[in-house]
């Protein structure tokens, strides 16, 4: 559904988006980390394990290793990225103007492609539903990116199995040389997870605390960095990690607490926290303990 918007909503958007170097959404807002606080001393270690325990071998984990699920940018910025505050802002805001023609035929299905050679044939978005996911606000008054024409072409991206070439939209900008890309697929149906949240809110009376999504794999699948959610007066969010054949599961809790005196507010500050595993990601399911399920992407 398209929305509307107002350019103080979008100066607004930039501003916060400058001054943070990150997104923001709400109370919620992201810091930069470096991830090298001390493990988390709290929470309750058997729920990872459960969480671990109930996914190694479920069905739902085999339907997780089968489906298409990516964890990495399915819409990568056109070359060095965008000329103009302007354009970042019509970009962030999803507010696009179509000045050309889109294809009117398209494949029915096209393949996910693994390094391996598996490979997953699915649905294919048309040019005009892809197009229709990218320009979601009509707001002619705001910052707006040009769409002159498009074709459809191929691209990498990482998934939940590994590296994958996937058929892409591959979008004209009027004023750019190289395109702007979107991947012609819906991810899979998400499986049920084979196991409940944990009792609690956002956190559980021992304090392990909902994870926020993960916002990238390392080309090597050693690290992978997400957000942790903290207060505005404690040390800051930890992440402990437990790695089994067949899962990497993620513990977050909060260092320390208001021991300043000084009264706190109730913002909610998600800091990118980098997690280092003892061997590649691979295929196996990372999932967040709170929760019990795989962690949602979002780049």
């Amino acid at each position: 559904m398209r929305t509307h918007t107002t350019r103080t909503s979008a100066q607004l958007l930039l501003a916060l988006t400058l001054a943070l170097s990150t997104a923001a959404c709400g109370s919620e807002n992201v810091e930069s980390g470096n991830g090298s606080k001390p493990s988390a001393p709290k929470g309750d270690p058997s729920r990872a394990q459960q969480v671990a325990d109930a996914w190694d071998g479920s069905e739902a984990a085999k339907a997780w290793r089968e489906g298409f699920y990516p964890m990495g940018d399915t819409e990568p910025l056109p070359g060095v990225g965008f000329h103009s505050d302007d354009d970042k802002i019509a970009h962030m805001l999803e507010n696009y103007l179509l000045r050309g023609e889109l294809p009117a035929t398209t494949p029915e299905k096209g393949q996910v492609k693994w390094e391996g050679g598996e490979s997953l044939t699915l649905p294919l978005l048309n040019a005009r539903e892809a197009y229709t996911a990218l320009d979601r606000v009509d707001s002619p008054t705001d910052p707006q990116l040009t769409v002159t024409g498009a074709k459809l072409g191929e691209m990498s991206i990482v998934t939940s199995r590994g590296p994958a070439t996937v058929p892409a939209w591959f979008f004209t900008l009027k004023g750019y040389d190289e395109p702007l890309k979107r991947i012609a697929f819906e991810p899979s149906k998400l499986p049920k997870p084979p196991i409940g949240k944990a009792a609690g809110g956002r956190s559980t009376s021992d304090g392990l605390q909902e994870m926020g999504q993960l916002i990238e794999v390392s080309e090597d699948g050693r690290s992978v960095t997400v957000v942790a959610y903290h207060g505005s007066c404690d040390d800051g969010p930890a992440v402990d990690v437990l790695e089994t054949d067949g899962s990497v599961v993620l513990s977050a809790t909060i260092l320390g607490g208001n021991t300043t005196g000084k009264i706190c507010t109730m913002e909610l500050r998600g800091e990118k926290m980098t997690v280092r595993l003892d061997r590649p990601l691979g295929g196996r399911v990372l999932l967040d303990a709170f929760m019990g399920r795989p962690l949602p992407y979002q780049g």
